[in-house]
């Protein structure tokens, strides 16, 4: 009986501690170079998918279990990642260094119009491109978009009814990265981050896939050139989300025709 009542002690107390373990980090950013707080870093936990901002201090505070890892990113900066340990959770509040990026600014070249005046010739130096997207009938998303119209339906019918080849490499050998996409449209601080990004840095850490892979997801999908360019990297988000939800009920029904 005794032994008994000591080994449920044991237990009460262990579980007891166990609830007690601190389940969030603090810190604060600074600039390596200069030794001033940084406001405004994106902070985001991999391994939770749940993303935070630094404050007018430079000040953070994020969920995170030990062995978590984190991402910084800022604009200027070299972005890093940081290993949450168990003497972080367990004394609090650590320093975060990052240090600034030497930026060059790209030769860009501007093709000047032409114009003579009249207003119906100079339209026609104006390049108009339009982006045509196609419902598909029994998909419940909005469909696809196929660039120019030369081909648009043939591209689209043809990613329908071939859905192994890319599409299978990627979204089938990585499960796991692809369901961090449901994780991250939930999460507001991450849809703001992603909203007002154009790098993809986000989404390749996530997805663990570089910008050309990245590209090419979207461009298998259906998506033009141009919105590749243009989207910010929510929209990119949006885009490869809707295809992967799009291949599960064309891999369902393959396997079930099969």
């Amino acid at each position: 009986m005794r032994h008994l009542l000591v080994l449920t002690a044991f237990l009460f107390i262990s579980s007891l501690s166990l609830a007690q373990e601190p389940t969030a980090v603090k810190g604060v950013v600074y600039s390596t170079s200069t030794n001033e707080i940084l406001e405004s870093v994106n902070i985001v936990n991999l391994n939770q998918v749940i993303g935070t901002t630094t404050g007018s201090t430079g000040e953070f505070e994020i969920e995170a279990k030990a062995n978590d890892t984190l991402h910084f990113s800022f604009l200027g900066y070299k972005s890093i990642k940081v290993k949450v340990t168990n003497d972080w959770l367990k004394f609090g509040e650590t320093k975060i260094e990052m240090t600034e990026l030497a930026l060059a600014l790209e030769e860009v070249v501007v093709n000047q119009l032409r114009l003579t005046g009249f207003l119906e010739v100079d339209m026609r130096q104006v390049p108009v491109r339009t982006n045509y997207r196609y419902s598909i009938s029994g998909l419940s998303t909005a469909g696809y978009e196929a660039g120019s119209s030369t081909g648009g339906v043939n591209k689209v019918l043809g990613a329908i009814f071939n859905p192994a080849d890319f599409l299978y490499n990627m979204f089938g050998k990585k499960p796991i990265e692809l369901q961090k996409l449901k994780q991250m449209k939930k999460d507001d601080e991450i849809r703001n981050l992603l909203a007002s990004r154009f790098d993809r840095e986000m989404l390749m850490v996530l997805l663990e896939v570089d910008r050309i892979d990245l590209d090419e997801i979207v461009s298998q999908c259906n998506y033009s050139r141009e919105f590749i360019q243009t989207a910010n990297d929510l929209q990119i988000l949006d885009a490869i989300n809707e295809c992967y939800e799009e291949y599960k009920i064309l891999s369902r029904s393959n396997r079930r025709n099969n």
